[in-house]
Parts: structure tokens; sequence; C-alpha cells
């Protein structure tokens, strides 16, 4: 059962959650998931079940006994509730959570498969994509919206369904008949197998979100209809705009955000223990990375978890001094052997887990470093991007946690830490450096004018559109001065990144 601090921290983090359409994933102390659910509101459908009711209770003992469980509360941000019911049945698939009740047998949701090596490639609903050589779109949440668009489009663009019942005529071309009433596909004469199949890729496209053009004008002609008053009529093309476009909604790529409310720290230490091997738990961790434009500044940073959350007063950035270039082994060496040669010297004691953001390779650096300083090198580990691989510095074989690990998740989160670290550290040198290049151009300014116009204004950019007469308000800029300097900086081009440490910025380029 969650202690009443985790319970506190939870209905903290419930009220923070987004009034959006989303998915929310139940778990327990060690990260397993226990419920999956889906909403059309995430901050108002989460928080109902943290807000205690004696009505919920009794009609509801199953939920009541689940949230006992509850140590943690993940989200999955989508544009759509269509797009949250379509991922909720993907996890429940992939997690086979123990509370849920729907999703959990075979059902699936409706696919539309066309089997395009036929002669006649037929339009059929299903539930299973298999790999026969058959397209598949989908899937689609509505059913009966599927079913009525798939109407709409044997009219429109005169595609066989799978009742239809086609006849071949003597000179080859075909006719269709579909509820015993004879249908020609939709020109005034039979088709060719050719002609049906440009019918096909038509439909096709239409259910890949491709052709738009046929919305468009149903909903041009719905608005005529209502300026006509023929109102039945305008109300049947609404009805037929709706459908297709709830079909085709699920055909987009929905964006997942995650946003994880607070875990519980020591049941993710726990997990990385066991997963890891490791003699103690991981309370103090400090992990490495290395951050550089084309070998040029290159820096490092270190970052601290205690207790496994972030301790930003024990984070340290480093500026790499041994050599110039583009070496990210010969870094992570020399600023891990600098990190603990200073702990050793201070009579400080190692971490419980040191992770390095790298594969074999920055790994085997990192075990440079203690060997060559003559330091006993503590539980030391490197975590590979591409496939979140763990890499042991011991020898034993890599190792790939299940993405939803609680550990994991602890590792990542520590990663992360040192890559917002390294990059804003990076940013600012180079911002810096931007700075004291184009100043150092302009003759008339010592680096104590330098510092001073850098104080007051604060940025370069704040001081390229300052005008002669602010410039002025400096100690030691005089009105020639002043002039000089405004009409040197309007020259200059601008360079300087619009904020420092911004993550979206192209940092990390090794």
């Amino acid at each position: 059962m969650p202690t009443p601090q985790t319970k506190k921290k939870l209905n903290e983090a419930v009220r923070r959650l987004p009034h959006t359409p989303g998915v929310y994933l139940m778990k327990d102390r060690v990260g397993t998931v226990l419920y999956v659910g889906k909403a059309k509101d995430l901050k108002k459908r989460v928080s109902t079940y943290f807000q205690p009711s004696r009505k919920r209770q009794i009609a509801q003992p199953k939920v009541t006994a689940m949230i006992d469980l509850v140590h943690e509360v993940e989200t999955i941000d989508v544009k759509t509730e269509t797009e949250a019911l379509l991922l909720e049945g993907r996890l429940i698939k992939e997690y086979k959570p123990k509370y849920n009740t729907d999703f959990t047998d075979n059902k699936q949701f409706l696919l539309v498969r066309v089997d395009v090596a036929a002669e006649l490639p037929r339009f059929r609903l299903t539930r299973n994509r298999k790999d026969d050589g058959a397209r598949y779109f989908g899937p689609f949440v509505h059913a009966a919206l599927l079913r009525k668009t798939l109407a709409q489009m044997r009219l429109k663009f005169g595609i066989l369904l799978g009742d239809a019942r086609p006849v071949r005529l003597d000179d080859g071309r075909w006719v269709r008949y579909d509820d015993a009433r004879a249908e020609i596909y939709r020109a005034t004469e039979p088709v060719t197998v050719e002609e049906y199949h440009s019918f096909v890729d038509e439909a096709c496209a239409f259910l890949e979100g491709k052709s738009r053009e046929w919305l468009a004008k149903l909903k041009e002609q719905m608005a005529e209809a209502a300026e006509a008053r023929e109102y039945e009529r305008a109300a049947e093309l609404r009805d037929q705009v709706q459908a297709m476009e709830a079909t085709l909604e699920p055909a987009r790529r929905f964006t997942r955000t995650t946003l994880p409310l607070p875990s519980a720290p020591d049941a993710a230490m726990e997990a990385l223990q066991a997963a890891l091997g490791l003699p103690t738990l991981p309370r103090h961790m400090e992990c490495f990375d290395i951050s550089h434009i084309s070998g040029s500044f290159v820096v490092a940073s270190m970052a601290y978890f205690a207790d496994g959350r972030p301790d930003r007063a024990r984070n340290r950035r480093y500026r790499i001094k041994g050599y110039v270039g583009n070496d990210d082994f010969r870094s992570m060496e020399e600023v891990v052997g600098r990190r603990y040669v200073r702990l050793r010297d201070e009579g400080k004691g190692f971490p419980d887990l040191v992770v390095i953001d790298g594969g074999q390779g920055q790994v085997h650096a990192a075990m440079k470093a203690f060997l060559y300083h003559g330091l006993e090198m503590p539980p030391l580990i490197g975590l590979a991007k591409k496939e979140e691989t763990v890499i042991f510095a011991d020898g034993r074989e890599p190792l790939n946690l299940p993405h939803h690990d609680a550990g994991l998740r602890l590792l990542q989160r520590l990663r992360d830490e040192a890559h917002r670290l390294a990059n804003g550290y990076n940013a600012e040198l180079r911002s810096r450096r931007i700075r004291e290049t184009i100043l150092d151009e302009f003759e008339g300014l010592g680096p104590v004018r330098r510092k001073a116009l850098l104080d007051h204004f604060g940025s370069l950019e704040r001081l390229r559109k300052a005008s002669p007469e602010d410039l002025q308000q400096v100690e030691g800029i005089g009105p020639k001065l002043a002039a000089a300097l405004h009409a040197f900086l309007r020259r200059e081009p601008s360079a300087e990144p619009t904020q420092k440490g911004n993550l979206s910025a192209p940092l990390r380029l090794h």
C-alpha cells in the first residue's frame, strides 16, 4: 500500500495534468502496469481515482483494491479521443494488465483488407492483419461509421465490397450485382480489369488520407443544400462527411508525450539493483556525458542522483583540457579521472553506481581512467542510446531491459539530466565565445569596458538593439565611442543562440 507521502505526491501531480485526451497507466511499486485506461480529459478522469468516495468503494471494490497498489501513474497525451481509444487497446494487449477486462481477448479493431493480387480486388473487413501480400488499412475504431464510409466509397469509386457478385461479359468486361440488383461500376458502360484497378488505386489513396477533394466537395454540396433550404439533403451530406472524417481520423500518426507522475524511487532503485546485480541499493549515482560541435567547444557533464532523484547542487560541468579535437573516448577518460581523483584526494566516497552515456568504447575509456590513477572502480555501466542497451564494465553480456522497467526509466532520467547539463554548458560557451569574438574586433574597447557593456545589457542581442544614447549609459562610453560602436554592431551579423542551453538546438553532433 502506498505511503501517505506517496499519495500526497500523486495527488499533487494529478493536479498538474492537462485537460487533454490521453491514456493513463497505473503502476505498482516495481513498475508493473496494473491498469490502462483512456480519457477525454486526463486531469478529470485520473483525479477521480484519488478522490475518497464511499460510493465508489461500495460499487467498485476492485478499483479500490487496485488504487491501494498504485505507486505511479504515467500518462500519454494524444490529440483526439479516438486516438486515445486506439492507443488504449494497443497498450492493453502489450502489457496485459491484471485489472483490465476489455481488450484482453483476441478482439481487434476493424481493418480494411484489399486483395491487390486478385483480378478484381475487393474491399473486405477483417480484424486480423496477415502477411499475405494484401494491403491493410486501419485500424478503425468506429465500425458502423466505417461500414457507412465503405458504402459511400462503393458508389463514389466503383469498388467491389465483400458481398459483391461481379459477372464477366462475353467481351471480357465486368458488371457487378449487389443484393440481386444489377449495377455497373460507376460508368455508363461495363469496365475492364485495368479500369477497375484504377478505381481501386483511388479508393486506397482515400483511405490513406491522401485524397481530400471528395470531402471538400461534399462539404460544398452540404452548404449549397442548406442555403437552398434542402435541409434533409444537407443533413444527409453532413452525416456522410462526419462518417468519413471519423473513419479517416485514426490514419493519422499521433504524437506521444509522456508525462510521468512522481514514481516510487525506492522501488525503481530496488528494480535497478536486481537487474544489474548491484551489491547495494544505488542511492548515489553519477552519469557522465560528452558534448561538442565537430570537435569544438568540447565539454563534459556529471549528473548526480541521490535516492532516485536529481540533486542538481551536486552536478558538475567540465571543459576538456587534455587535448584539442574530436575524441569522445579521450574526453571520457579525462573527465572520469578528474572526478574521482578529486574525490579520493578530498577523502570522499565514490557513488554506488557510475553510468556512462555510450557504448563499449566509452565504458572502456572510463575503466582506463580508474586503472591509470590506481583507483578502486565502483560498479560501472554504459547506457547505449540506440537500443538503450546496458554495457557492463565487468565483462558480463549486454542487457536490454523492458522499456517499461522502473530501473531502466531511472537510468534514462539520470542520462537525460546529464544530456541537459552538457548541452546547456556547450551552448553557454558558444554564446560566450561569440560575444568575445565580435567585441574583440572593435578597436577602442578594452576588457573592462567590454565586460561593463555585457553586464549592463545582459546579451549581445540587446546590445545590438541599443541606441547610441543607451550605450552612453555605460561608464566609460562617450558620445563618439557610442556612435562608432553602434554603427559597428549594426554591420555585424547576429550569431548568438536564441536561448542559452536550448535543447532544441542541434548541439549534439557526435
